[in-house]
This record gives C-alpha cells, structure tokens and sequence, in this order.
C-alpha cells in the first residue's frame, strides 16, 4: 500500500471556488514555470509522504470545497533571506464533496481517510452550486 498524506489550508480572500482560480491564475502565485504554488514559512516534514501523492485541500468559508494535487515543493528565499517551502500545485482545482472545517492557521496534514470525496465535473452549462448552500447541505449531512 502506497503511503501519502494531503496537506489542508484555508483560502484567506476566498468567497468561491473560482476566486481561488483566478487568484492561482495571477503571476505573483505562479512558480517561475507557471505552476500555482502557496508559499509559507514551514517545510512539511512529512515531505516524502506529500509528494507521493498528496493534494492540499482548501477550506473556502469554512467549507472544504477543492483541492489540487501536490506536485513538489521548491525552496524560496524571502527578501528577508529566511527559507520558505513553495508548495506547487497541478493547476486543476477538483471540486470535493463539501465538507465543513473550523478555522484553523497556516496548513494541517490532512489524513486520506478524513478527505471528502471528488465531485463529478460539473458540465457545460450547468452552474456550481454556491457556497452558501454548499456549506448549508454540508451542515446537515447531505452532500
């Protein structure tokens, strides 16, 4: 059995999955070649297991709505000269099952067995249902 662990986050500035996109499609939160990527102050020392398969998970409005898988991590230097990990990211965004998670900071393992599911693609027409009733359906169990 293949061993992985996912990483969890809070989307600050989020109110939908599709500001998280367009923030990933701006340059300032692309890695030199493009990819999105989230730069934080901690290296995860489980790295192996993140990287053998792991997504990070984001919480938009106190609901997991997404992720993307976890490509590598690359050393950034801050103009303060302290390391910082570069977590690089697939650019597709997978819409999960939505699940409600409390406020947390910075980023948390994230157990496979505690991951929501993957959602179907949405197609061609039909809209995303909207957070508020995401998190509303997610409050009372149905999803």
């Amino acid at each position: 059995m293949t061993k992985y662990t996912h990483l969890i986050k809070l989307s600050v500035g989020s109110d939908t999955v599709e500001d998280l996109a367009a923030w990933q499609r701006l340059p300032q939160a692309q890695s030199p070649d493009g990819y999105p990527w989230h730069i934080t102050r901690m290296w995860p020392k489980r790295e192996d297991d993140v990287l053998n398969g792991g997504s990070i998970y984001w919480v938009i409005k106190g609901v997991i709505q997404c992720r993307n898988k976890i490509t590598r991590l690359d050393e950034v230097m801050g103009g303060d000269g302290i390391r910082r990990c570069a977590i690089v990211c697939d650019p597709e965004l997978v819409r999960v099952e939505p699940t409600l998670k409390r406020a947390f900071q910075g980023w948390r393992y994230f157990k496979p067995e505690d991951a929501p599911a993957d959602l179907g693609r949405v197609r061609d027409g039909e809209d995303a249902l909207p957070a508020s009733l995401s998190a509303a359906l997610a409050e009372i169990g149905v999803r």
